[in-house]
């Protein structure tokens, strides 16, 4: 999510300190002398430890839900956020598949005509003050609608994007009780929505014409202040101190927040992207970088989409391939095996000496940038990547620059050795839950199942222990940012549920969390009805479904036949789908 929250306090000179801050990274080897200290021994939740940890999780989404989608929390972050919903639907599905669907839903009912679904929806209920950058700056509704790229006219939002996850959140969330999403036809009514998203990810974001989506704002790839962004935002102007007011740091310490300058340059970027009507063909887009993870979820989502497709008696063929053509495009652009790990590629810079330099390399645009972070490892969950980049992944995890299982519990979010580390400071070193449950998917996919069992131990205990913060220090375990964060007990409920069987290549029978230790919401389906039943909960004045009134849907081109007799809904999928003859995402 962005790096912004409710304004109730002018902007601090106290955030324009050193990017270090308080934490280690001084580039003095301080975090390298932290991790020589042993870790405790691993221990497991016992039964009743896991109940109360369920208990406390659902009282967050319960606590959290405004009746049409949950907020990331209530005081820093009081709208809906895009891959903050994916991975909190991941978890709702535990609670209630039906109000998973509804989150997907709802978000759904702010994607633009061109396929793009922004990275907020904003909540008309909430005071326009309450957060900045808010919809006054965005202008979604008439920036974005004037442009021809198609913003919702019913609802306000951003014009950036998130990581897209969605499509495994819609499968994961389908999984958890096939019959009621087929009786709702759950999955024929996201589909289209989910590929113009692919379709506008391929079409208007491959900048560097090498069949990688582009991102072009910090907050895009959702790691707001990484490092890896700080070579590519040095080019950018920042914006007059004066023309902004900084809202975050009424909800969190100056250390643990971005600087004043990333700032700045963010509002600069933003503003430039708003003032060409959020039209890709058109915005100069000073920050271009083809970030790792953002990509490996483009192409697991790839895969989920070719499962959709299936169920709903499709050819999952086209999604295979691209899911295919993205793997290859991300070795090739990507890779670094000096590294042995991803890094990303500025598409702006090039020249730089050393493992960033990637200019003239195959004719390649642009730049790797000699920066390690989370990002580079997250591919370990796309399938089908080649064998020895595979294991160099692995050593990379657990090696000296993160340390996993040896240094620290949790993978941190950046280079434990880097000059720019900070054990604090939001993308610059705290341990994430969203990132966490990504490797556990991965390391779990590759095989390292005593790995991935000792990962979900691990971000079980710091869930219930550090009240579902936000993230964490990474060496201590002390919380950080916001407590009773969404995605984190959200995610904590899909740990505790325990690993998809068939790694997600079916549906899965049964209704979820069916063991002794469930306490699932007692939610009727509703049926078949206009996808947005929730709307009986709470009467939300700037509430619009997934076809705004105002808002055409985004174009899509005809189905082949066979596609086109799956996709009326559940009647014409099968009650039992036979067997995915390959591995689903």
């Amino acid at each position: 999510m962005s790096a912004s929250a409710p304004a109730s306090a002018s902007r601090t000179s106290a955030a324009e300190g050193t990017r270090t801050g308080t934490g280690t990274g001084d580039g003095t080897g301080a975090g390298a002398a932290r991790s020589a200290k042993s870790l405790a021994p691993h221990r497991s939740l016992g039964r009743a430890e896991r109940s109360r940890l369920r208990r406390e999780a659902h009282r967050v989404l319960l606590r959290n839900w405004t009746g049409t989608s949950t907020v990331p929390s209530h005081g820093l972050y009081p709208h809906q956020w895009s891959w903050d919903s994916a991975f909190i639907a991941i978890g709702l599905r535990h609670l209630s598949p039906v109000r998973a669907q509804r989150e997907l839903e709802t978000l759904l009912g702010g994607q633009w005509g061109d396929g793009r679904i922004p990275h907020i929806v904003f909540d008309s209920r909430v005071p326009p003050g309450a957060y900045f950058p808010g919809p006054d700056f965005w202008r979604s509704s008439s920036a974005g609608a004037a442009s021809g790229a198609g913003a919702p006219c019913g609802v306000e939002t951003s014009g950036i994007v998130q990581p897209p996850v969605h499509a495994l959140a819609a499968w994961l969330v389908h999984t958890a009780d096939p019959d009621a999403s087929r009786r709702r036809g759950f999955l024929a009514r996201v589909r289209p929505r989910l590929a113009a998203w692919h379709r506008y990810l391929a079409a208007e974001r491959d900048l560097g014409g090498g069949g990688l989506a582009a991102v072009v704002h910090p907050w895009e790839p959702g790691m707001d202040n990484s490092p890896c962004w700080d070579g590519p935002l040095a080019r950018v102007e920042p914006a007059a101190a004066d023309s902004f007011r900084r809202a975050d740091l009424a909800h969190g310490a100056a250390a643990e927040r971005p600087t004043d300058l990333d700032y700045g340059r963010y509002v600069a970027l933003a503003a430039g992207y708003r003032d060409h009507g959020y039209r890709d063909a058109d915005a100069p887009h000073p920050f271009a970088v083809e970030d790792p993870s953002f990509n490996a979820l483009l192409i697991v989502s790839e895969h989920a989409m070719a499962a959709v497709v299936r169920e709903l008696g499709g050819d999952p063929g086209p999604h295979r391939e691209r899911a295919a053509a993205l793997t290859d495009a991300l070795v090739r652009r990507l890779w670094s095996p000096a590294s042995g790990q991803f890094l990303c590629r500025d598409l702006r810079g090039g020249g730089e000496p050393g493992v960033g330099s990637g200019a003239g390399r195959g004719g390649l645009p642009g730049a790797l940038v000699d920066a390690r972070s989370a990002a580079g490892l997250l591919p370990l969950i796309a399938p089908d990547l080649p064998g020895d980049i595979t294991a160099a992944l692995l050593r990379t995890v657990t090696g000296e620059h993160f340390g996993l299982g040896h240094g620290v519990r949790l993978l941190p979010s950046y280079d434990l050795h880097g000059p720019a580390f900070d054990s604090y400071r939001y993308w610059r070193g705290p341990a994430w839950f969203n990132v966490n449950w990504l490797l556990e998917r991965g390391l779990r996919r590759c095989g390292e199942t005593e790995r991935a069992d000792a990962l979900r131990a691990d971000a079980l205990g710091a869930a219930g222990a550090s009240r579902f913060a936000e993230y964490l220090d990474p060496y201590t375990g002390e919380g950080r940012g916001a407590r009773d964060f969404s995605w984190t007990a959200a995610l904590a409920l899909d740990l505790l549920k325990g690993p998809d069987p068939g790694r997600d290549a079916g549906p899965v029978p049964g209704p979820p969390d069916s063991g002794p230790d469930s306490e699932p919401v007692s939610e009727p389906d509703p049926g078949p009805h206009s996808g947005h039943e929730c709307e009986r909960e709470v009467q939300r004045p700037a509430f619009t479904s997934m076809t705004p009134e105002c808002t055409s849907e985004p174009p899509e081109p005809p189905e082949p036949p066979e596609q086109q007799a799956g996709s009326s809904g559940a009647s014409r999928a099968p009650a039992t789908p036979e067997p995915e003859p390959e591995e689903g995402p």
